[in-house]
């Protein structure tokens, strides 16, 4: 892959990174485990003749909560105090006598007086959000709301999931570096994108595959509203998640009790704007580490962060030519470390200062010559299972991202901006770009793209609350204070390296965060953590 298409494909919060870091269970949700490459099973729907021919027939069901048991898909463990149960929902809502998804739900009850149910997503988009249920333990929100965490439509446990590649495809994906930026480099590229867009098209049902978008995911977080018997909907959304938020409150304004957005995508953004933001915060999370690791005397990047990056690139670029060995395996045996799951590593990392010390361990290990901690953690954002299956995050990501974001078609716009993106993050830049990039896989995508973008005007919206951190990798600053302008949200700012801060144990934000979800206490005007 490009560099510039890794730095864009998965952005979570920081509370699940915590969750997946821990990550060591199997794949239990229907993973293909081909280990010959063979064709994934294809995704169908299906129409039941006694399924619910209404809305309201949809909005009349009712959760039976039970073991979570079979409900994990991404390798995490969910706290055996969690319930899980599913909701039923028409995949198209103009159509609701047609075929359905269940969604995969999972509850962490009220320990109080309950005041209602609070849904949380973590982003993505693709990321499950099963393990966000447990998000507000030991806070107010714990003991005031039933938290759900959910996954999306096509999303890990919700039926049917989005599935495009093989263990074995996704294996020799992350293998192949597509950093030549010759013709001849650029067209084999592309013909990989193109051909990765035909798998998803052959092995998913179109009608799912057009019926991802956020406004779809949104009217799903209505009937689960209603299903749990909340009149208003309390809602938590990092990342990618802040854009279901706004989402939803632009469908049903009326349905919002209390919203708090964290880590927030701006509407109004221009797309090929957002990228390069987000590798302009990459870049100043870097920098920041750099700096630190400048100070301690076994930094692999010297003692002069001014270098940090000829250092860095000096590390990862030999990777190209002759990939790092490793002790780890996989079903062909030993694996290796390439470069493009040497850079995909690092900006793992960069989500959080937590992750610095294994970076900086990663990198001394990969001076040296071995690249076991660099392939973890690029592993970790894969997705990759301890059993060598992956969730099915980066499919659904993709899948996403296709409907919901206008599309690039024009080879010479792509190679703009590339030329912007490695400008904007010299870290991620090999030095081969040349103003030439390959058309990503949306730009073949089999059903067509939703996306309306624009800024957000929501009168007589209840008060909302986002939150937003300085020095956001993913989601820069800026498109937290613009999404607050356009909501007329009260703005929560804190000053810190990480992607997003809610419930991350800041008790500055936690403590404001709560008193608005408990209380609908906005937070003081300009609160800074």
């Amino acid at each position: 892959m490009s560099s510039r298409r890794a730095s864009v494909r998965l952005a979570v919060s920081l509370s699940v990174l915590a969750v997946l870091a821990a990550a060591c269970g199997s794949d239990v949700g229907g993973t293909p485990t081909d280990d010959e490459g063979g064709s994934v099973p294809v995704t169908t729907t299906e129409t039941r003749a006694d399924q619910p021919s209404t809305l309201d027939a949809f909005r009349a069901q009712r959760v039976t909560w039970g073991s979570c048991e079979g409900f994990v898909t991404d390798g995490s463990e969910l706290d055996p105090s969690l319930q899980c149960g599913r909701v039923t929902v028409p995949i198209d809502y103009d159509d609701p006598a047609g075929p359905t998804a269940s969604l995969a739900l999972s509850r962490s009850a009220a320990t109080g007086e309950k005041v209602g149910s609070m849904l949380v997503n973590p982003g993505g988009p693709g990321a499950s959000g099963l393990s966000t249920a447990t998000v507000a333990r030991g806070t107010a929100v714990e003991s005031s709301f039933d938290v759900i965490g959910f996954d999306p439509r096509g999303i890990g446990a919700s039926v049917p999931a989005v599935r495009c590649d093989t263990p074995r495809e996704f294996d020799a994906e992350r293998a192949d570096n597509d950093v030549d930026t010759s013709p001849a480099g650029i067209a084999e590229t592309e013909k990989e994108n193109q051909d990765y867009a035909a798998r998803c098209a052959e092995r998913n049902d179109p009608v799912l595959l057009e019926h991802l978008t956020s406004a779809d995911v949104a009217r799903d977080m209505d009937v689960v509203r209603s299903v749990l018997g909340d009149d208003q909907l309390t809602y938590l959304g990092f990342s990618y998640g802040t854009r279901l938020g706004y989402t939803y409150a632009e469908l049903f304004p009326e349905n919002v009790r209390a919203m708090v957005l964290d880590g927030a995508l701006d509407p109004a953004a221009n797309a090929a704007d957002e990228v390069v933001a987000q590798g302009a915060g990459f870049q100043s999370v870097f920098d920041a580490f750099a700096a630190d690791c400048a100070g301690r005397s076994d930094c692999p990047l010297g003692t002069d962060s001014a270098g940090a990056v000829r250092s860095f690139r000096a590390l990862v670029d030999p990777l190209v030519d002759r990939p790092a060995s490793t002790e780890l395996t996989g079903p062909e045996g030993a694996r290796s470390l390439s470069y493009d799951d040497a850079v995909t590593g690092v900006q793992q990392a960069l989500y959080s200062t937590e992750l610095w010390g294994p970076l900086r361990r990663g990198l001394t290990q990969l001076e040296n010559g071995q690249g076991d901690i660099l392939l973890s953690l690029a592993d970790l954002y894969n997705g990759r299972l301890s059993d060598g299956t992956y969730s099915n995050t980066n499919d659904a990501f993709t899948a996403v991202r296709c409907v919901d974001d206008p599309r690039v078609t024009d080879r010479a716009e792509e190679g703009a901006l590339d030329a912007r993106f490695r400008a904007a993050a010299p870290f991620l830049d090999d030095g081969r770009g040349n103003g030439t990039a390959p058309l990503e896989p949306c730009a073949f995508w089999p059903v067509p793209s939703a996306a309306d973008p624009g800024p957000v005007s929501i009168p007589g919206l209840a008060p909302t609350v986002v939150v937003s951190t300085t020095d956001d990798p993913a989601t820069p600053y800026e498109a937290g204070v613009a999404l607050a302008a356009q909501l007329g949200s009260s703005l929560i700012t804190y000053e810190g390296n990480q992607h997003t801060a809610s419930f991350a144990g800041i008790a500055c934000i936690d403590d404001a965060v709560s008193a608005y979800l408990v209380d609908l206490m906005p937070p003081p005007a300009g609160l800074r953590c």
